[in-house]
């Protein structure tokens, strides 16, 4: 990287706080949204179930329940305790792809004190009584990253299960660890892959190197928080905050290096280099890259939903450029990009699809809500 091509990189980090952000917008007729539930505070994730009930969860530790169209008062009960300062808490939600016949219910949490805390994967059966009371029953955590110091960010967190039934975890590099994302032996700044009840899988791709923890899937990763497998191809595909500009989409393998902090678009939060390096030899280059930064919060495909034009295509949540972006593609690779839904002006922090086709999105912060969104009149006519 030259100087001159720093500072231009400078100036366009500059631009995002000197001139607004623009989108183009959408047409009113374009979608319909409701809001189905008001208020949330902090909320991280959602999970639509089989029976159309969606569960959110928050920050400080409630697992919400949104049941016949109305978010109920009492939390889902058997949660366990977490630490929530900044970015910890309880965070995401995936269900077993059993779920309808065993109940299985997975989530990522943080646990500790401001002095050492941990991401951990946790699982507990839900169930709902005969008076509609629910509850998570024979709660575990089947796995949980070192404690490390201080610095309640960049946990990952997002959890997606694979054709195979194995579940991935993303899991950030803390910020203040950001080397280790380059160390096989540790667990920040990777995707890691295990078995339904926690065990390491015989085919991961570090399986008996004495230099590896065997849970690691792929590597050199900032703080990925977008995590989707298409259920189709079973390819999978990722996303992660870079620091100022350089936010990545990423096809994810197994065994990749994905760069972290060895080579990144963005630049230090002081305007100095993390690494002159924006490719290097060894690193999957990613789909496409965000400078200046959107700060993707979530991402999901669009598989048989109510928009067929968008069979296959990705939906990237940003807090930062509030909006859900579309990225159109075509044999893998992202064709063209459309903001959408900016004219609601929220930082959106979560996105899914539900069974009926319908997009479920979360807005962020400490009165945030839910969305349905289905095609408005506009889009059914065409």
């Amino acid at each position: 990287m030259t100087i001159e091509s720093h500072w231009l990189k400078l100036a366009q980090r500059w631009a995002l706080w000197l001139i607004p952000l623009v989108c183009v917008a959408d047409s009113p007729g374009d979608f319909h949204l409701e809001t189905l539930a008001e208020n949330l505070q902090r909320p991280f994730a959602l999970a639509v179930l089989p029976d159309g009930d969606i569960l959110i969860t928050e920050n400080p530790g409630r697992l919400r329940r949104v049941s016949g169209g109305k978010l109920l008062d009492e939390p889902v009960a058997g949660v366990p305790p977490v630490y929530s300062w900044t970015q910890g808490g309880l965070l995401d939600l995936a269900l077993h792809p059993g779920f309808a016949e065993n109940g299985w219910l997975y989530f990522t949490f943080a646990s500790g004190d401001a002095d050492q805390n941990a991401l951990n994967v946790g699982r507990g059966r839900y169930l709902v009584d005969e008076s509609g009371n629910a509850r998570l029953a024979d709660v575990a955590v089947i796995l949980s990253a070192p404690p490390e110091r201080f610095k309640p960010v960049h946990y990952g967190a997002r959890l997606a299960f694979m054709d195979d039934g194995t579940l991935l975890v993303t899991v950030g590099e803390r910020s203040i660890y950001r080397e280790q994302a380059q160390a096989l032996d540790r667990l920040l700044g990777k995707t890691l892959r295990m078995t339904a009840e926690g065990g390491v899988p015989a085919d991961n791709p570090f399986v008996g190197r004495a230099d590896a923890n065997p849970y690691v899937w792929t590597y050199g990763h900032r703080n990925p928080q977008g995590l989707v497998v298409d259920s189709r191809s079973g390819a999978v595909f990722g996303h992660e905050h870079g620091p100022q500009g350089g936010d990545e989409l990423n096809r994810l393998a197994a065994g990749g290096n994905y760069g972290w902090p060895i080579a990144t678009h963005g630049i230090d939060y002081s305007g100095g280099y993390i690494t002159p390096f924006e490719d290097y030899p060894g690193v999957v280059p990613p789909l496409t890259q965000w400078t200046p930064s959107l700060a993707p919060s979530a991402l999901a495909q669009c598989r048989a939903c109510l928009w067929p034009a968008w069979e296959g295509d990705l939906l990237v949540t940003m807090l930062r450029g509030r909006q859900l972006r579309r990225l159109v593609m075509e044999r893998g690779e992202v064709v063209r990009e459309e903001p959408l839904f900016t004219s609601l002006g929220e930082r959106l922090r979560d996105v899914r699809l539900g069974g009926d086709g319908a997009l479920y999105l979360l807005t962020d912060g400490a009165a945030a809500r839910l969305l349905r969104v289905t095609p408005g009149a506009e889009s059914r006519d065409q």
